[in-house]
């Protein structure tokens, strides 16, 4: 019985017993799948793409005007399908009175040499007044017109707050106020100055007298409520003032810009 005990103790191989193990074959190497993409992650890739191509349109589209001019706007198209017909004809700088683009430049934005898009003491001095007045500089007014539509906005005011610096990238500044005086609109139907200055004085852009003008700036930015050539007292008294801004700015050097 003892023997017993002891050979059940002892192990096999002690006795020259080899136990037999199994051999495990070897594992196939899993291959990996990536998971599915999600629809949201897809989603999101595809949103992503579409801002870029949209950011790159518009960057191509705002640096094109640059050297072309603009064929129409969103503004003058909603006119001509409501009047049927308008009085536009291009005109470039060179063949505008020089005083003319000084005095759009005193009336709108007297600082335009000075600064990239954005007149940030013109801000400061609407908040500080409450917003009641405007701030808007003759770079903002020109992609409101060139490339917007009018109306107040907060998509509105996004779009012009990013398209404002390409402009003043792509675009010289001498550029910004040729497009400027071919866009403004000068009254009902008409847009921009060479049909302002033959509708309202009866001479071409070239020969406009500094008093023509300032009248023509100061009926700005309400050209269907006030009169270039019935001038009501507040555009007379506009318009001289507008006539001292622009021999202001013209001896102080802020127009050298966009003058020869």
């Amino acid at each position: 019985m003892l023997a017993g005990l002891f050979l059940w103790r002892v192990p096999a191989y002690s006795w020259g017993v080899a136990r037999k193990t199994k051999k495990t074959p070897p594992r196939k190497k899993k291959t990996v799948v990536p998971p599915p993409v999600r629809p949201v992650r897809r989603l999101v890739r595809w949103a992503l793409r579409g801002l870029l191509a949209v950011v790159l349109a518009l960057a191509l589209w705002v640096g094109s005007y640059a050297v072309i001019n603009p064929p129409t706007t969103f503004y003058i198209l909603a006119e001509q399908r409501r009047l049927g017909e308008l009085d536009r004809q291009w005109v470039s700088l060179d063949a505008i009175a020089p005083v003319m683009a000084r005095s759009v430049v005193a009336a709108e934005d007297a600082n335009f040499c000075d600064h990239w898009g954005f007149d940030m003491a013109a801000i400061r001095a609407a908040i500080n007044e409450g917003g009641t007045r405007g701030a808007s500089t003759l770079t903002q007014q020109v992609v409101k017109n060139a490339f917007l539509w009018h109306g107040r906005n907060w998509v509105r005011k996004a779009l012009e707050t990013l398209i404002t610096p390409l402009v003043e990238l792509t675009w010289s500044k001498r550029r910004i106020v040729e497009v400027y005086l071919n866009v403004a609109e000068f009254g009902e139907g008409i847009f921009g100055v060479e049909a302002a200055a033959r509708r309202y004085f009866g001479v071409g852009p070239e020969a406009l007298s500094p008093v023509q003008a300032a009248r023509l700036a100061a009926i700005l930015p309400s050209p269907k409520a006030r009169s270039a050539v019935h001038p009501a007292d507040y555009v007379r008294r506009r318009a001289a003032r507008i006539m001292d801004g622009a021999a202001t700015i013209r001896a102080d050097g802020r127009a050298g810009c966009f003058e020869d």
